[in-house]
């Protein structure tokens, strides 16, 4: 567990970020932190350079309304403050942290007393020293053995509430490391590409990586890590997580590259539709499409859909044609059906259809 969200093999995959503030502001980061549970976060981490931010995390952990780890680099004299804080775990580096072997007894008392799960988090930037001069370089194995190896002095302490993470800028050496973690411990597993990059690679490099270990069953938590606003981080988690079949699906947009056959401005539709259904609870297959090749299949297929062409569109609601209007009227009537079925699910106390598509073609 961290704190109230369970974590491990029998618990949903949560969704991790991490905020962006000076942690020693606490209505800012408090204010980040109802950001990040709006858009679905599970859990959130802070960061603990200073003696501020110690300071600070008593007043966070109590007010949050999701559980909050605390990030501890360099001082170890700050794990003990997070613990003491009531912080629902404490993340450390132990590549990074003075003497960190020194205090692991220590650290293993204090966080068993408070109930404080620790997580280990290794990664190719700040790898141990000594595991980097055996290797070279930071390897699949050498951040693998790096984490079992400090998993080893908390097992000798009989502590053994502990999360790994070992993470690495490159999918494919990221990948490894956890399938060789996943073959040599138990313990709970959260995932990350390290440095990822903009939104745009970070959200293909994180997809390729969690989608590879996750669906072989590997990984109990992720954060996407993404230069761009932490809410974005968790837009992305949860889609992943969604298209995995790993929670429930609301609204997924699915669209072609559409082609010459196309007779309405795809593009356009499909932004102004996923636009005015940002939101949206209840899960629903919704077929935006402009060819008639496929158009009226899909549609058919979908809870809601539109087949257009030659100026105009045809409704569909549960495979069956409803209405057929001008081209200038599709978004709008899409969107009058998509909340009329919303609001019946709700009356009707459903939670949707199954899983939910949109469909661009």
């Amino acid at each position: 567990m961290v704190g109230s969200v369970g974590v491990g093999s029998e618990y949903p995959v949560s969704v991790q970020s991490m905020t962006t503030t000076v942690t020693a502001d606490v209505n800012a980061t408090l204010q980040q932190i109802a950001e990040l549970t709006a858009a679905g976060c599970d859990i959130v981490r802070v960061a603990c350079p200073s003696a501020d931010d110690a300071a600070a995390l008593p007043a966070i952990a109590r007010k949050s309304q999701i559980p909050v780890i605390a990030d501890i680099h360099f001082q170890p004299k700050y794990v003990f403050a997070a613990i003491e804080a009531g912080c629902a775990a404490v993340r450390v580096n132990p590549g990074n942290i003075k003497k960190f072997d020194d205090k692991v007894a220590e650290i293993a008392q204090a966080a068993k007393d408070h109930g404080t799960p620790i997580r280990i988090g290794v990664n190719a930037g700040s790898l141990d020293p000594r595991i980097l001069r055996k290797y070279g370089k930071a390897t699949p194995e050498a951040l693998a053995e790096s984490a079992l190896w400090e998993a080893s002095l908390f097992a000798e302490h009989d502590f053994h509430d502990l999360k790994i993470s070992v993470k690495h800028h490159d999918p494919v050496v990221m990948i490894r490391a956890y399938e060789i973690l996943a073959e040599q411990c138990d313990y709970p597993l959260h995932l990350g590409v390290t440095e990822a990059g903009p939104a745009f690679q970070g959200t293909i490099k994180s997809a390729v990586a969690f989608g590879a270990l996750l669906r072989q069953g590997i990984g109990d938590t992720i954060r996407v890590s993404l230069s761009a606003p932490p809410v974005e981080e968790v837009k992305v988690g949860q889609q992943i997580l969604q298209s995995l079949n790993l929670r429930p699906r609301k609204l997924e947009i699915v669209s072609c590259p559409s082609c010459g056959r196309a007779q309405v401005d795809v593009f356009k539709l499909a932004e102004e539709v996923t636009a005015g259904l940002e939101g949206l609870e209840v899960p629903l297959r919704v077929a935006v499409m402009g060819c008639v090749v496929n158009g009226p299949g899909e549609a058919r297929e979908a809870d809601l859909g539109v087949a257009s062409g030659n100026g105009k569109g045809q409704i569909f609601v549960k495979g069956e044609v409803v209405k057929t209007v001008p081209e200038h009227k599709i978004v709008e009537t899409l969107l009058e059906e998509a909340m009329r079925i919303a609001e019946e699910a709700a009356e009707s106390g459903r939670e949707g259809t199954g899983s939910p598509v949109v469909t661009v073609s």
